[in-house]
């Protein structure tokens, strides 16, 4: 058996699993959604952290959505997938808890320091480098501080588009059902999102070229 099969097995299991707890908890075993959230919080704030920048809001939209989700259990389809369909909950409250955010900064006449706890989910962090110089970490500094400023500037649905793409893997039409878009729509917003980031990033990506090639960057 092949990885790619055995990974197709596995998330089956889950899949069965999951609506064998749905239908527990809906027969009033709460034990059963406890199950639920502990095998699927993960994933669900490693979403949230990206999309909002922060531990505080992600740990909000976790639990936000987990509550969510059980209100509306019994609106749940048996043939869905409940990690997609919580994961899709916690997509639509972290765009909510992203705009309640910027217009509680906009009142503020300064801006508070970011929340820089839990960044161990932000895969910039894993740089192949067991022993980094003072040179390549101040570079891998920047070029995360530069991505979360590119991340910032986009708009609300560039920053999930983008983030449930390209960090998550989620389909077109997951995405599209969460930002409430047709797929064209989506696609678009996508790329846009890639066009700005790369914009955005060619400056330090440049100056790491550039160290590079004249051997400064060890």
């Amino acid at each position: 058996m092949n990885r790619m099969q055995q990974s197709v097995e596995s998330t089956q299991a889950i899949a069965e699993s999951d609506a064998i707890a749905v239908e527990r908890t809906l027969a009033g075993d709460r034990d059963a959604y406890r199950v639920l959230v502990e095998r699927h919080s993960h994933n669900v704030f490693r979403l949230a952290y990206r999309m909002t920048g922060n531990r505080h809001d992600a740990e909000e939209v976790v639990q936000e959505a987990f509550l969510r989700g059980y209100q509306k259990l019994g609106q749940f389809a048996a043939r869905s997938n409940f990690g997609t369909w919580v994961y899709r909950i916690a997509a639509n409250y972290a765009i909510d808890r992203m705009r309640q955010r910027q217009k509680e900064e906009s009142r503020r006449e300064t801006p508070g320091a970011e929340d820089r706890d839990g960044m161990e989910n932000d895969p910039l962090n894993r740089v192949p480098d067991g022993a980094p110089t003072p040179e390549r970490l101040t570079q891998s500094i920047e070029l995360r501080k530069q991505m979360e400023r590119a991340l910032a500037a986009l708009s609300d649905a560039e920053r999930t588009a983008f983030v449930m793409r390209h960090w998550e893997g989620c389909g077109i039409e997951e995405i599209a059902g969460v930002l409430k878009s047709s797929s064209n729509a989506t696609k678009n917003t996508v790329f846009r999102a890639v066009q700005k980031l790369r914009r955005a990033l060619q400056p330090v990506v440049e100056t790491r070229a550039q160290a590079r090639a004249m051997g400064t960057e060890s």
